[in-house]
């Protein structure tokens, strides 16, 4: 089939013999659109077309060659794509397009387009083959997939967010985890958010808080009539989407108007933020207990969920928008319930713990020191304790005991078998009587766990002595240390509580001025690495060895071999005062602790305590430690909670006391004033000694450390040491000089 030569009205400068060599009828026979592209006025133009390029295009061959012949107009290119071609062509190299087109009809395609030069020799003009495909089907194909990619790569992305989610309520405990959350929401979804606590006022909260304020219905009014869509919300303990528009005013007062009241200023000042509040519910198991707030960006459709440390940002949003807010939403109301339900659960368990823990009655003409440490993780009880109770004017009881195992049931057990055995120590005498009573009831009771436990009474006898009768129910025997000697008490030996079914026996023994009585339970000798038997004679071996002159002395000595205790351990040490002092051992440990109730008793046990660590190390400037250590003991009776812990040292270059207490909050000091009763407590002891304060896992430690004499008459200035625990910022505590007065504090 010839070729048109028709060249009428163009200007061609080709020469038709030159092109000669390219009419074949081979062009015509080929499958593809065939153009052969030459440059005219500045512009290129077909000079051939073969038969499938006209069917491509929809013109006919002569309108292809005629006045349409410039590229964008055969193959209906717009500007853009006629640019492309044009840059393709000038850069005298082959190459190919993928160009939107339009045929003659009007109907749009996707044009694939080969370039490569055409050099013949007979040829002066630059020449160009262009073989034109429609690719409309591969890029179709091509955009599903890729789509299909987006919305892969969108979930991936989104479901990052929510496992970054998941890692900061880790650390639900954190002050700012819910800021951290909006944060990073911010950051890579989001214009601005915000978690919203509603109480008497709306607020944004920072962290998630143990006991959130209870919506007020005095503030909205469950029976308001005017539309209240985010009080809707609240109410409805259902996980939806409530969409604002802040340029439609919400009725004043209403739950809705106080929102976007608090929205407003970020509206205001956020310049991609869309005109849109979200509002999505902060779902707890029974109960709405907060709200996520957001301003999404203006190019919603365009916002992009960014990997962590990506350089290249990931795909939109979409659909992974409300999905995101959403499971945010569900993972921070499940932390939220969890803490809370977590905080109500704890203050219970301390209720109920802190009315098992063992007690200590001061005892009229007996130096007696007590220590109980469980090994129960989170816990302050397990399955062992003490007590020692003043019977009456001449009769003390002292029990020590270990239910089997350190767990929730094992301290459930131990409170049961405590209010058995002092129900029974207050109407009967003879020992051995009071535990067959007790053996009785438990049989009845079916406590789970088994027990043993010593039981003995005190009574004074002349010349300072004093008379024990005691029994046991399979229990470890007491130690009687007098002199250097160890005699164990193993008499009235019987079987485990619940399980006696002969009579008890009562045994009797004197302690005499001097002597030491040393009751414990196993965990203080018990080891994975040797066999009980090796644990007791290592304590007799110790108690043999201790020359200490109280009995706080004696029992920080015998506290070495509780060093990484594998079980609850409870001591009890008692010295009778008087006898032969001997010779003070210089090597022995000079610290002592006490663990003291909060009962203002305790400020009297306190002074005692620090007098006789005075006399044992030889301090003599004890009245400043009195007053130094009541006032510090005083403030954790009147502003603390659960157990005092009461710490001496020496140190070597002064008397350092801390006062340990279970409340967090730091300490703040008062002003002085004239016109007020108390408030002068802290003053006195920064006058006497430099002190501070220091946070602790359970609460904090209030320190303090005797100056010299000289030092503290030369105006009391602090010391640069007495702020070297002080977090930066924080104020000293302050106590009301009598029974103390730390405001601020509880």
């Amino acid at each position: 089939m010839p070729v048109d030569e028709h060249r009428e009205g163009t200007g061609a400068p080709f020469r038709t013999d030159a092109l000669r060599g390219l009419r074949t009828p081979v062009l015509d026979q080929l499958s593809e659109a065939v153009l052969v592209l030459g440059r005219r006025d500045d512009d290129w133009h077909a000079v051939l077309v073969n038969a499938v390029a006209a069917r491509l295009t929809g013109l006919e061959r002569q309108d292809l060659l005629g006045p349409r012949s410039r590229v964008r107009d055969a193959l209906g290119l717009d500007d853009d794509g006629a640019a492309a071609v044009a840059a393709a062509l000038a850069g005298h190299a082959s190459g190919s397009l993928t160009l939107a087109a339009r045929r003659a009809d009007g109907r749009t395609y996707w044009a694939g387009i080969q370039l490569a030069p055409l050099r013949l020799a007979e040829v002066e003009q630059e020449l160009w083959s262009a073989v034109v495909r429609d690719v409309s089907e591969e890029v179709a194909n091509a955009q599903a997939q890729q789509g299909l990619l987006e919305a892969e790569r969108r979930a991936r992305v989104g479901l990052s967010l929510v496992a970054r989610v998941s890692d900061l309520l880790q650390e639900a405990d954190s002050a700012d985890v819910l800021r951290a959350i909006a944060d990073m929401l911010i950051r890579q979804a989001v214009a601005w958010c915000a978690f919203v606590i509603v109480g008497r006022n709306l607020r944004v909260a920072e962290g998630i808080d143990d006991d959130p304020p209870p919506m007020h219905p005095t503030a909205y009014r469950f029976e308001r009539t005017a539309s209240d869509p985010v009080l809707d919300l609240l109410r409805g303990a259902a996980m939806r989407t409530v969409r604002l528009d802040p340029e439609v005013p919400a009725v004043e007062g209403t739950l809705t108007a106080d929102l976007l009241a608090l929205v407003a200023p970020h509206l205001r000042r956020l310049r991609d933020a869309r005109a849109e509040v979200l509002v999505l519910p902060v779902l707890g198991r029974q109960r709405t207990l907060g709200l996520l707030v957001a301003l999404p960006r203006r190019d919603l459709d365009g916002v992009a969920l960014q990997s962590s440390g990506a350089a290249d940002a990931a795909p939109s949003l979409h659909d992974e928008f409300g999905t995101v807010l959403e499971l945010t939403a569900r993972r921070v109301g499940m932390a939220m319930d969890n803490a809370q339900l977590y905080a109500r659960e704890h203050a219970l368990a301390e209720t109920l713990q802190r009315a098992m823990l063992p007690e200590q009655d001061d005892v009229p003409g007996l130096d007696v020191w007590t220590y109980y440490a469980p090994n129960a993780e989170h816990a302050q009880v397990g399955g062992d304790w003490y007590d020692v109770v003043n019977l009456d004017e001449d009769r003390v009881a002292v029990v020590i005991g270990d239910v089997v195992g350190h767990d929730v049931e094992a301290a459930a057990a131990m409170g049961q078998l405590r209010s058995v055995v002092r129900a029974y120590a207050a109407e009967l005498v003879d020992p051995g009587t009071v535990l067959g009573r007790v053996d009785a009831l438990v049989a009845g009771m079916r406590i789970p766990r088994s027990a043993s436990l010593v039981y003995a009474t005190l009574t004074p006898a002349a010349e300072g002595a004093w008379d024990m009768a005691y029994s046991r129910a399979g229990h470890l025997p007491p130690l009687l240390v007098r002199e250097g000697t160890v005699t164990a008490l193993d008499g009235a030996h019987g079987t485990l509580i619940g399980f006696g079914l002969a009579a008890r026996g009562t045994a009797s023994a004197r302690l005499e001025p001097g002597d030491v009585l040393v009751l414990y339970t196993d965990g203080l000798l018990e080891r994975r690495d040797r066999p009980m038997r090796a644990g007791l004679e290592a304590l007799r071996d110790l108690c043999a060895r201790v020359h200490a002159p109280d009995a706080a002395g004696v029992g920080e000595e015998l506290l070495q071999l509780a060093d990484a205790a594998e079980d609850d351990v409870a001591l009890v040490v008692i010295r009778v005062p008087g006898g032969s002092e001997g010779e003070v051992d210089v090597a022995a440990p000079r610290r002592r602790r006490w663990q003291l109730p909060v009962d203002a008793a305790s400020i009297g046990r306190a002074r005692h305590a620090v007098r006789r660590a005075c006399a044992a190390w030889g301090i003599e400037d004890v009245a400043a430690a009195e007053l130094v250590i009541s006032e510090l003991t005083a403030n954790a009776v009147m502003h603390g909670w659960g157990r005092i812990g009461l710490r001496l040292q020496d140190t070597g270059d002064g008397l350092r006391i801390e006062v340990e207490d279970a409340n967090p909050a730091p300490p703040i000091t008062r002003e002085r004033s004239t016109g007020r009763v108390g408030g002068f407590g802290m003053h006195i002891v920064d006058r006497l000694a430099d002190w501070g304060w220091r946070p602790t896992p359970s609460g904090k430690v209030v320190w303090a450390r005797l100056r010299s004499q000289a030092g503290a008459t030369s105006g009391g200035a602090t010391s640069a040491a007495s702020t070297q625990e002080r977090p930066s910022g924080d104020a000293t505590e302050d106590d009301g000089g009598g029974p103390g007065d730390e405001v601020g504090a509880s």
